[in-house]
């Protein structure tokens, strides 16, 4: 019971305080809820924040403080996690102030904006294709920029998301076998085309055995006519493997794969 009194107070403060940020939004004083805007963004209450940039906004367009406001609005979507509102704004910003004193910001956050919204490597990945396409224009607008070793950075993960969903699709080809065709296949180009693509992709070694293990399988379940040949384009791809990583996480699963393609070759 002691708490009641204490409780009643919050709540009162509660109470008073949304009644004076009501308040607020009637008024016409675009000063007030510019500060005021201001003061609840450096606190931390990015929705009320943002409402009031909003309705400002307006009001200071073509000032000075316009593109102040702009660029509040981004932040404030940030720290409210609504990264596709944030881009928004910081294209809006990009393309009214293309020289303006938050443009080298503003275009570096288009990306990072991009960044924080893409997903998962199993789902659809637009976010972070658009991600990477913004990156590398800051870097090519901006070489000199602080920020382009972390831009760097985050498009390496990016590419390396990509290719790890290249990887996904080709082990379920994998997976497939010859499920209503040849999917070894699908999976050897899907992997090959991907290694094109991401040549320096973490999954580099995942790839290249997918794609030994992939013509291996192959050529045991092939018909006789081009059995050999396919053992001898696995002798090869192991070939490929070892020279890469002669002591690679997958060398004994290599290693058997070419100890019994060479038997079937021999014989």
């Amino acid at each position: 019971m002691k708490k009641t009194p204490f409780l009643l107070l919050i709540f009162a403060l509660t109470l008073f305080s949304c009644s004076d940020y009501q308040k607020l939004l009637k008024s016409d004083d675009a000063e007030l809820k510019y500060n005021k805007a201001v003061e609840y963004f450096n606190k931390g209450d990015f929705m009320r924040a943002s409402t009031l940039f909003d309705a400002v906004a307006t009001y200071y367009k073509g000032t000075d403080r316009s593109e102040t406001v702009l660029n509040y609005m981004a932040k404030s979507y940030m720290g409210q996690k609504d990264y596709y509102s944030a881009s928004e704004y910081y294209k809006t910003y990009v393309k009214t102030y293309p020289k303006g004193k938050y443009v080298v910001e503003s275009k570096y956050m288009i990306g990072y904006c991009y960044y924080l919204d893409s997903p998962d490597a199993r789902l659809d990945q637009s976010s972070t294709h658009k991600a990477i396409a913004a990156f590398q224009e800051f870097i090519d607008v901006y070489p000199d920029s602080e920020q382009v070793p972390q831009a760097n950075k985050l498009l390496e993960e990016l590419n390396n998301k990509l290719a790890y969903k290249a990887f996904l699709n080709a082990t379920l080809y994998y997976n497939l076998g010859n499920y209503m065709g040849n999917n070894y296949e699908s999976a050897v180009i899907t992997a090959q085309n991907a290694l094109k693509k991401y040549p320096s992709t973490s999954y580099r070694e995942d790839f290249l055995i997918l794609i030994l293990n992939s013509k291996y399988q192959e050529a045991e379940q092939s018909v006789e006519d081009k059995r050999l040949d396919r053992y001898r384009a696995v002798i090869d791809e192991y070939y490929n493997y070892i020279n890469e990583f002669p002591t690679g996480k997958y060398k004994k699963e290599a290693d058997r794969i070419l100890s019994e393609s060479k038997k079937i070759v021999k014989d």
